[in-house]
């Protein structure tokens, strides 16, 4: 059965603007799923560059490809550009022969100068992720909750993650066999092959290094010393990797204040079934970190960039966001009741005032409390999407 994607609105709106759409996101998100979707009513044609012939006739000679591939039809599907040489010209030269084609890709690659600069205002840009915690509860067909229906789904989809062939699996033995195939093809394909690294086996343990660490501060410099490693082939391998949406970087949220002394990222996992598969951890309860990931990766599908605030004095909010009117900050705990505020929280508040704070929780009561003119709201990872849309 398919799950209506939360991007649908926003692909909706840019349908009909520009003539070429692009999706982009991890491997196994849903994008040609969701792309065929939306294409059922149009004569279309589909091609996938894994197909050595279909890659060198796009490369070699745009105008035999656009014969073969795209003319007869409303709308073209180009899967996994990425992997094609000069495609930015490419696509220019068929945008501006006013063919539709809406473009995949599993690595930020496509969005690099070389090929986003042929495309400025005839391109929109979207990202695809796996399941949203709403998106994994429709795909359960799970309409209504109670608390523990509700706690026991958000700790499947933290543990096990939000791609959409590892959620309509059951078998949870059979979950972690999918996740570990879909992250050998990743270190295979979209990191290796893409980034042109040829030590695979170090590529593999950094990344576990970077699983297990999941959440802390990242020292370029500890990471060169500790895997014994050059810092370039450390910048490589974190690039490669965030390119690919495997793992994201965190910058702090700053405005200049003398206190405000760290520019360190903190890194995230963009999927924690992922990250849990590459870590071994499996586990019945779970952790701050792998919780503060879990939210980190929902504000992250609801078109938030989050930071992290953190003082001279070790004050810390663990997310910052920012809409064009207010920052909210948020503070993330596995279990919090109502009416406990932080040292770290209550710093923030009184050093930007901001007009409402959250405290994201995996169980412990809800409720609400005012910590001066700011509202301090305690909910759930459910809840807090409909609150922070408001």
């Amino acid at each position: 059965m398919y799950t209506e994607r939360e991007i649908k609105n926003k692909f909706m709106k840019v349908l009909n603007i520009y003539p070429i759409i692009t999706l982009v996101g991890v491997r196994q998100a849903g994008k040609t799923t969701f792309l065929k979707e939306q294409m059922k009513s149009q004569k279309y044609s589909y091609v996938l560059f894994d197909d050595p012939d279909a890659r060198e006739l796009f490369e070699e000679d745009i105008k035999k490809f656009e014969k073969q591939y795209i003319e007869g039809y409303e709308l073209t599907v180009l899967d996994e550009v990425q992997y094609c040489k000069d495609a930015g010209r490419k696509l220019k030269y068929l945008a501006e022969k006013k063919r539709r084609l809406w473009v995949t890709s599993s690595s930020e690659t496509i969005l690099e100068k070389y090929i986003l600069s042929y495309l400025v205002g005839r391109v929109s840009i979207l990202r695809l992720y796996p399941f949203s915690l709403t998106e994994f509860l429709d795909s359960h067909n799970q309409k209504e909750q109670t608390l523990t229906i509700l706690k026991r789904n958000i700790w499947e989809h933290m543990t096990y993650g939000g791609y959409p062939k590892v959620v309509t699996t059951t078998d949870y033995e059979t979950k972690k066999i999918i996740l570990k195939d879909l992250y050998d093809t990743m270190i295979l394909k979209d990191v290796a092959q893409t980034f042109s690294i040829d030590d695979i086996r170090t590529l593999d343990i950094f990344t576990r290094y970077l699983a297990i660490n999941m959440g802390c501060l990242i020292s370029y410099d500890t990471l060169s010393s500790e895997m014994s490693l050059s810092f370039q082939t450390v910048k490589k391998y974190l690039d490669a990797m965030e390119k690919s949406y495997i793992i994201s970087r965190v910058t702090p949220f700053c405005t200049n204040k003398s206190k405000e002394i760290t520019k360190q990222p903190k890194l995230y996992f963009i999927d924690t079934g992922l990250r849990n598969i590459i870590a071994k951890d499996f586990q019945k309860e779970p952790s701050g970190n792998l919780f503060e990931n879990y939210i980190f990766s929902e504000l992250l599908k609801l078109g938030f960039s989050p930071k992290y605030w953190r003082t001279k004095t070790k004050a810390e909010v663990d997310f910052i966001i920012e809409t064009d009117t207010e920052i909210i900050p948020i503070e993330v705990k596995v279990h919090r009741d109502a009416g406990k505020v932080d040292r770290g929280l209550r710093s923030f508040i009184e050093s930007y005032n901001p007009k409402r704070a959250y405290i994201i929780t995996y169980k412990g009561k809800k409720g609400t409390m005012m910590v001066g003119s700011c509202k301090v709201t305690f909910t759930d990872t459910y809840k807090m999407k409909q609150l922070l849309s408001k």
